[in-house]
């Protein structure tokens, strides 16, 4: 089982989100796929700022996604 990793920015300020991110990366477990998803929604947080993430209320939604057997050969 492989397992990929979405996450998605909104904006309660503008009620819109951007379009959602699918990581490259295949994970081997939903675990590992979690952990992955807080580290980065911290690593954006942190790199849009306080002032960026208060002023346009941001925040960030993920989702790990297992991916379908014939999927994981292409």
């Amino acid at each position: 089982m492989q397992v990929v990793l979405t996450v998605l920015m909104c904006s309660v300020l503008h009620l819109n989100c951007m379009a959602p991110y699918t990581f490259p990366v295949r994970y081997n477990d939903f675990y590992s796929c979690m952990v992955a998803g807080y580290e980065k929604s911290l690593e954006k947080t942190l790199e849009l700022g306080k002032h960026e993430v208060n002023s346009e209320m941001y925040f960030i939604k993920f989702r790990c996604t297992e991916v379908p057997e014939e999927e994981e050969t292409t």
